[in-house]
Formats: structure tokens, C-alpha cells, sequence
């Protein structure tokens, strides 16, 4: 199982991304899915997650500004960033409860990270 995250890059104060990531592998079902960010010298922390059933959960430094949403079909999670700011800038990853074909056992997955940049 892999997850391939896409998306980031280097955006102004203001503007919007969408990152997107895509699990893939030998998947049985996918349970919650995520996004996280670390920033230089900084913990990792949790942005946004989704559960199976679309209930989501955002941090509150990005209420009102990002969007989480999933496609169960592509099994593909999305987060649609709008007025980013300086204050966003980190590495994202996307993280995932997996459970794979043959097992009954839910294992973590994280993808790659991507680098999101916000200039002021």
C-alpha cells in the first residue's frame, strides 16, 4: 500500500492549493484519512481528517479556510486551501488507516510529504 501525495508548491499570501493524495496497493477498505504539516523546528501536526463516512475535523488555526473531502471510488483525499497564509508554510503529509486485502488488521500509512510555501 502506498499513498502519493500532489499538489503543493509555492503560493502567495491569499491564495489557494489543493493537495491530493491517492492510496493505492492492496487496499480492503480505507477508515479515516488525513492531512498533516510540520513546519521547520516544529512538531507534526494534524490539519484535517475524514472519516469513512465524511464526518471531518480541522485544526483551529485553519477552520473557515481549508476543506477536507474524499473520494471513496478513487481512494483519494483531498484539502482544498483557500487565504493562505505565511503561517501555513510546512511540509504536508497525508495519513491513512488502511486495511489490506486478506488481513483484518487497520495499519497507519503516511505518504511522502509535499512542500507547501506561502510568501508574504
Amino acid at each position: 500500500v502506498q499513498l502519493q501525495a500532489s499538489g503543493g508548491g509555492l503560493v502567495q499570501a491569499g491564495g489557494s492549493l489543493r493537495l491530493s493524495c491517492a492510496a493505492s496497493g492492496s487496499i480492503f477498505s480505507i477508515n479515516s484519512m488525513g492531512w498533516y504539516r510540520q513546519a521547520p523546528g516544529k512538531q507534526r501536526e494534524l490539519v484535517a481528517s475524514i472519516t469513512s463516512g465524511g464526518s471531518t475535523n480541522y485544526a483551529d488555526s485553519v477552520k473557515g479556510r481549508c476543506t477536507i473531502s474524499r473520494d471513496n471510488i478513487k481512494n483519494t483525499v483531498y484539502l482544498q486551501m483557500n487565504s493562505l497564509k505565511p503561517e501555513d508554510t510546512a511540509v504536508y503529509y497525508c495519513n491513512a488507516w488502511i486495511r489490506r486485502i486478506s488481513t483484518t488488521l487497520t495499519t497507519n500509512y503516511w505518504g511522502q510529504g509535499t512542500q507547501v510555501t506561502v510568501s508574504s
